[in-house]
C-alpha cells in the first residue's frame, strides 16, 4: 500500500510558474524539463506500485539527513524481508552502457545514475544503524519509459529497464509474508524524519516588479483572455474558465512566488491584470478566504 504519497514539489511549481511570467535563462529551462519530466516519470512508476497486492508499504519523496549528510530517495518499498530503495528516471532514447557510464551517445557521457543510488543506498544503511532497525537493503535504478533503450547492459547492474516493471513488481507480489508492527514503526520514524523544504533548490532569482502579470489560460497558457459576463474566454484556443476560479488559480500563484505579500484587492487586481472592477475581486476574495483587518487595511489569508 501507499504509506506516503507523492505530490508535485513547491520547486517544480515555482519553475512551472515562472516559465509561463518570465523569460528563463537556458539552463534554467533544462532545470525545469527535467523537473518535469522527473516527476511524470514517478508518476507512472505510482501507477504502476499502487497495483501492489503483497504486504508492503510504499513511501514516495523522502528527503532524509544523516552525519550533516542530506540525501532523497524517489520511492521506498518496505517488504516483510528487506527494503527496497528505487531510483526512478525517465529517460527517453538509445543510450549505452560501458564501463559502470551511461552515454546518451558514443560521446555523450551523462550523470550515472549509480553514483546517485550507491550514496543514498550507504546513508539509508546509516540512517537504519542509527535507528537501530536491522534490516537488509537492495537498490534499484528503474527506468520507467517505453521509450527508453539500454544497449550493453551488464546483467548484474541494478537496473530494471521497462520490459522488466512487470516482472520486478509480479516478483514482489509473489512474497506471501506479512508486515509486523516493527515494519510500521520504521515506515514512521522515516516520514517524520522527512525533510520538507529541500536544500537542493535551483530556481533562479525573480523579482515582482520583473514578473508578467495577468491571468493565463490554464489549457494554452495563453495570456490573451477576455472577459465574457462570468467567465474569461481565451483568443488563442476558445477555451472557457469562470472568473473566480481563475483568479483563484493566479492568486495561488502569487502566494507561492511571493508569500511575503498581503492578500489584497489592490494586489490581486494589479497581479491579475485583467479585471477593472476592484469590487468584483473583493467578493471573490471574501468569499473564499478569511478576512483580517478593517476598512483600508483589510486583506485575506
Amino acid at each position: 500500500m501507499i504509506y506516503k504519497t507523492r505530490s508535485e514539489s513547491i520547486e517544480l511549481k515555482k519553475m512551472r510558474i515562472l516559465n509561463l511570467r518570465m523569460e528563463l535563462s537556458e539552463r534554467d529551462k533544462r532545470y525545469y524539463y527535467n523537473l518535469r519530466m522527473g516527476y511524470e516519470g514517478e508518476v507512472l512508476f505510482d501507477s504502476m506500485a499502487e497495483k501492489l497486492q503483497c504486504d508492503c508499504l510504499v513511501l514516495n519523496d523522502l528527503l532524509l539527513k544523516v552525519n550533516n549528510s542530506t540525501f532523497q530517495i524517489d520511492s521506498l518499498i518496505i517488504t516483510p524481508n528487506s527494503i527496497h530503495l528505487i531510483d526512478i528516471k525517465n529517460y527517453i532514447g538509445d543510450y549505452y552502457y560501458k564501463n559502470n557510464k551511461i552515454y546518451k551517445n558514443p560521446s555523450q557521457e551523462i550523470a550515472s545514475p549509480l553514483t546517485q543510488l550507491e550514496r543514498s543506498e550507504t546513508l539509508l544503511r546509516k540512517w537504519l544503524t542509527e535507528h537501530d532497525f536491522d534490516m537488509p537493503v537492495v537498490s534499484y535504478v528503474i527506468f520507467v519509459n517505453p521509450e527508453f533503450t539500454l544497449y550493453q547492459a551488464s546483467p548484474d547492474v541494478p537496473f530494471i529497464l521497462p520490459t522488466q516493471n512487470k516482472q520486478y513488481f509480479k516478483q514482489l507480489n509473489s512474497n506471501t509474508t506479512k508486515l509486523t508492527s516493527k515494519h510500521k514503526m520504521l515506515a514512521d520514524q522515516l516520514i517524520n524524519a522527512h525533510i520538507v523544504e529541500s536544500p537542493f533548490s535551483q530556481i533562479p532569482s525573480y523579482e515582482y516588479e520583473k514578473i508578467r502579470k495577468g491571468i493565463y489560460c490554464k489549457d494554452c497558457h495563453s495570456f490573451s483572455l477576455v472577459i465574457d459576463k462570468n467567465f474569461y474566454k481565451c483568443i488563442s484556443c476558445n477555451n472557457e474558465e469562470k472568473i473566480e476560479s481563475a483568479v483563484l488559480r493566479s492568486v495561488d500563484e502569487f502566494r507561492l512566488l511571493f508569500p511575503e505579500r498581503k492578500i489584497t484587492t489592490k494586489a490581486v487586481q494589479e497581479w491579475c491584470n485583467i479585471i477593472e472592477n476592484s469590487g468584483r475581486v473583493y467578493k471573490i476574495l471574501k468569499k473564499n478566504y478569511k478576512t483580517l483587518g478593517k476598512n483600508r487595511w483589510i486583506y485575506f489569508e
